[in-house]
C-alpha cells in the first residue's frame, strides 16, 4: 500500500516519526515527557498530528545545532503563542550565544592542533637524532 508523503498526511504513528527521522520512539516519549511533543491518545496509542511533527523537526535541528532542552521549549512556546517578533528576538539571541561559543571552541581547537603538531614535530626530530 502506498502511503503519502509525511508531509502531506495528517496522522502519523510513534514508529512512523522514528523510522522518518532516524531517531528512537524511546526519543520521541522523552520529548514528550520534557512537554515538547504532546500527541493525543487513542486508548494507549499516542496520535502524532502535522504539528507534532513540524515541532520535532524543529527540536532535531535544535539539538543537532547545539541548543539546550530548554532553549528549545522557550522557542517553541513562542511558536505556539504565534509571536513572531520575540521568537525571532529569541532566535537571534540564542544563535549569537551559540556562535560566540562556536567560535570560542574553534579558536581553542586551533590552539591544541598547533601545539599537538608543534609537539609530534619535536618528537619526530628528537627521534630522528637517535637513529
Amino acid at each position: 500500500m502506498n502511503r503519502p508523503e509525511p508531509e502531506n498526511r495528517d496522522l502519523f504513528a510513534i514508529a512512523d516519526l522514528a523510522s522518518e527521522f532516524g531517531i528512537s520512539t524511546r526519543a520521541i516519549r522523552f520529548y514528550e515527557a520534557k512537554g515538547l511533543l504532546s500527541p493525543e491518545r487513542v486508548g494507549a496509542t499516542r496520535v502524532f498530528r502535522r504539528r507534532d511533527r513540524a515541532r520535532l523537526i524543529l527540536i532535531l535541528r535544535g539539538k543537532r545545532l547545539g541548543f539546550s532542552l530548554r532553549d528549545i521549549s522557550e522557542y517553541l512556546s513562542l511558536y505556539d503563542a504565534h509571536s513572531q517578533s520575540a521568537q525571532v528576538a529569541l532566535l537571534t539571541d540564542l544563535v549569537d550565544k551559540r556562535l560566540a561559543l562556536l567560535e570560542t571552541q574553534l579558536a581553542d581547537l586551533q590552539t591544541t592542533i598547533g601545539e599537538l603538531k608543534e609537539i609530534r614535530k619535536l618528537a619526530t626530530e628528537r627521534m630522528a637524532q637517535h637513529a
